[in-house]
């Protein structure tokens, strides 16, 4: 094989340079590069571009072949197409999403047509992407493919902890203190984050995914109000829901906690169950059902006198009954970075003690208000004490609901509404919403 070595490559005349003969093959051996500094054609590549990586910013003529990213954001600017022959390409992208608020024009050469029309184009569309085709005369530039950003959505994964209001106690009184309310269930708890537990024994859920641009739109419950004491006997109210709602995601809603009961009522049905009231005599009232994977049921009370109220369920166990009269226990998530128990259920009265994550105590003997559940754990109410057909003696009202979202900080867009509290553990990014509010991802 013999070896040519040359500086330079010049026609013997004209300006036409032949390699080879038709049927050959010309080879470019590995690791060579080739840099075109003229128009390439024939290459099988009509209707492809090369994008150029400098950013354009101001008015300029394009070379066929080539794409360019066009930033309008401090101002719109034209586009000057090069003369019209058959195959040359020319492509734009908006690079800033701001051809909807400054538009980029696209003029063709003298008497070239773009689209059958010899006059300018205008893109008006944030963030669109557009390529053209010169045809012919007639039709000059056509356009071959357009797209948005939004067509390739680059999504990511947001993990969440969402828990309700919890529910009001009730209360069951009389002069001789045989009467008392069960104590508030907790709001409904539902957790994606690192395997952790969702409430009533449910399995830790899968995250969510969000989509830039989309408002993810977040409700957090308030806690129902307790039953006052100065009645012969009453229901508390149950909780409110909290959930996160957006177009793309199927909502994470979490159910208020059930309320607790007056004397011998069922305790009510909610995330976690109200405990049922004990009376001055049989039937006694049933514990509310939990709901599944949410939270447990509430405790049902059991024979007659002050201390056998059943306590509200939480996330983490039922309401206890047979007189222990104590809230169920809430569950622990390190979704903000350290661990912290949240859900417990109200105590049922008197003198029981709510659940661990913020659940109430009972109202002791004598004329004591039950306490209130913790605010934003979703906590609930303590029945009150015995012997309380005093004026402004109540139980307790269930606590207020909380809502999390914990994204990773590289995904974070800032964009909330609400004023939750943001904080960072590690790589990731929390938010924290104590009230309703929103976020765009």
């Amino acid at each position: 094989m013999s070896k040519i070595e040359v500086d330079q490559v010049d026609p013997q005349s004209g300006t036409t340079l032949t390699l080879g003969t038709s049927g050959d093959t010309v080879t470019i051996p590995s690791g060579v590069t080739i840099t075109n500094n003229g128009t390439a054609s024939g290459f099988g590549a009509t209707g492809s571009a090369s994008w150029t990586s400098t950013v354009k910013t101001a008015t300029f003529t394009a070379t066929a072949g080539e794409g360019y990213f066009c930033n309008t954001t401090s101002g719109g600017f034209t586009v000057n197409l090069p003369a019209g022959t058959a195959g040359a390409v020319v492509a734009v992208k908006d690079y800033a999403n701001t051809f909807d608020s400054n538009n980029l024009s696209i003029a063709p050469n003298g008497s070239d047509k773009i689209g059958g029309l010899a006059s300018a184009a205008t893109l008006s569309t944030e963030g669109i992407a557009v390529t053209l085709v010169f045809i012919d005369s007639t039709k000059g530039w056509l356009v071959t493919d357009s797209g948005l950003q939004s067509e390739v959505p680059v999504v990511y994964s947001a993990d969440f902890l969402v828990i309700a209001g919890g529910g009001g106690a009730g209360t069951g009184v009389n002069s001789e203190g045989q009467r008392t309310g069960g104590g508030g269930g907790a709001g409904g708890y539902r957790n994606s984050y690192n395997n952790e537990s969702s409430g009533g024994g449910g399995s830790s859920e899968t995250a969510l995914t969000f989509t830039p641009g989309t408002v993810y739109t977040i409700t957090v419950g308030a806690g129902g109000a307790g039953a006052a004491g100065a009645v012969d006997s009453g229901n508390g109210t149950a909780g409110n829901d909290s959930s996160i709602a957006g177009s793309d995601i199927t909502n994470i809603t979490s159910a208020g906690g059930g309320r607790g009961s007056e004397r011998t009522v069922p305790g009510g049905a909610g995330g976690s169950g109200g405990g049922g009231g004990s009376g001055a005599s049989s039937p006694s009232g049933a514990g509310g059902a939990g709901t599944a994977n949410q939270g447990f049921a509430g405790g049902t009370s059991v024979g007659i006198g002050p201390n056998y109220s059943g306590g509200g369920g939480g996330a983490g166990e039922a309401g206890n009954t047979d007189g222990a009269r104590d809230g169920g226990d809430g569950l622990d998530s390190s979704i903000t970075g350290s661990a912290t128990a949240r859900g417990g259920g109200g105590a049922g009265g008197n003198a029981g003690t709510g659940g661990a994550g913020g659940g109430g105590d009972a109202g002791g003997s004598d004329n004591t208000s039950g306490s209130s559940g913790t605010a934003n754990t979703g906590g609930g109410g303590g029945a009150n004490g015995d012997k309380t057909q005093v004026p402004g003696v109540t139980a307790g009202s269930g606590g207020s609901g909380v809502v999390f979202l914990r994204v990773a900080t590289s995904d974070y867009s800032g964009t909330t509404s609400g004023s939750p509290t943001v904080t960072t553990s590690g790589s990731d990014t929390i938010m924290k919403f104590t009230g309703d509010g929103s976020y765009t991802a």
